[in-house]
């Protein structure tokens, strides 16, 4: 319980919103007869069955002790259910509900969740496009009113090469009543190179593994980012979020280039008053301090009413229609 509190302190400190558990019993999760599919180099048990026993201790005294902490350190309290009697227990004390990959096919646990009516978030690891959309039609018939996929790749750890990240944009084209994220296991680098393109593809939701000691041994903790991570996270977020602050574009930041940069039509040489201007007679220049360049076939053919200089920005007072403009 210590351990657990200090994680959800680390990770309120470093800029989470949320500290997410998962809730379990290895006897309602996996069978005797469940083999790893893990990295076993990094966690050598062999079996799912095992592995949970070594952690399913918390029961809903624990988890609710969590949530009052959570509620202390100013982040949500989530954690996934893996079984209905968690979905119970867990209902009260979080404000959305976390499907894990693995269960995207388990209809009764996501009706359970759909049914509390509290918005859920759904993985989608090791899935398919129809697998996604049976998951999300069974949560709305329970009476889901909300919901979110991550993409996910269900490889602990997921390598680079393998994390497919464009899916982000497939989820939201197929999906667009959905909000779209991403639940990360890529062994992260040193500004998690893995959640900043997910970011900057759109993922509105990003969830990562958090741990206090990278080296410890499990199934977990190697492949997980912790407090300095995602402190270097948060920095370049930060930028991001001000660099892609909104669709549009303000020309106001703008405004000098638009007036200095750009060109105006000058003349290429003197021109008298009356001659008929030609093209030769033109040349576009910066500033745009004169005629917009975008009007030089209209000043073509007209009449200069004064004597132009050459290198002379053009302006509309110095000329005038012809009566062949005026007739055509």
């Amino acid at each position: 319980m210590d351990l657990a509190k200090r994680l959800i302190d680390e990770a309120a400190q470093a800029g989470a919103h949320a500290a997410k558990f998962q809730s379990y019993k290895a006897g309602k999760i996996a069978s005797r007869n469940s083999p790893a599919y893990w990295d076993t180099s990094k966690e050598p048990t062999e079996s799912q069955y095992k592995l949970f026993q070594k952690y399913d201790g918390f029961g809903e005294a624990e988890y609710k002790e969590l949530a009052r902490h959570c509620d202390a350190a100013g982040v949500d309290f989530l954690s996934t259910p893996f079984d209905l009697d968690a979905v119970d227990f867990l209902d009260p004390l979080m404000p959305v509900f976390k499907i894990a990959s693995a269960d995207i096919t388990n209809v009764p646990l996501i009706r359970k969740c759909a049914g509390t009516g509290k918005p859920l978030i759904m993985s989608t690891g090791a899935s398919t496009l129809p697998e996604i959309e049976f998951a999300v039609k069974t949560a709305t018939e329970a009476g889901a009113e909300s919901i979110s996929l991550l993409h996910c790749v269900l490889n602990y750890p997921t390598p680079v090469e393998h994390s497919q990240l464009g899916m982000i944009r497939v989820l939201k084209r197929v999906f667009p009543e959905c909000a779209i994220g991403y639940s990360d296991h890529v062994v992260p680098d040193k500004t998690i190179s893995s959640l900043e393109a997910a970011l900057l593809l759109g993922a509105s939701i990003l969830e990562k593994h958090f741990t206090h000691d990278k080296t410890l041994p499990g199934n977990d903790h190697y492949h997980a980012m912790d407090r300095t991570d995602l402190v270097n996270f948060n920095a370049k977020a930060s930028l991001y979020k001000q660099m892609v602050s909104k669709e549009g574009k303000s020309l106001s930041y703008e405004a000098a280039a638009r007036l200095h940069a750009r060109r105006s039509i000058v003349a290429a040489r003197e021109i008298t008053t009356g001659e008929v201007i030609t093209e030769d007679m033109l040349i576009a220049k910066r500033p745009a301090h004169g005629i917009s360049p975008v009007f030089w076939d209209d000043v073509i053919g007209q009449k200069a009413t004064v004597d132009i200089g050459e290198d002379d920005l053009l302006q509309w007072n110095m000329i005038s229609p012809t009566s062949a403009t005026v007739r055509s």
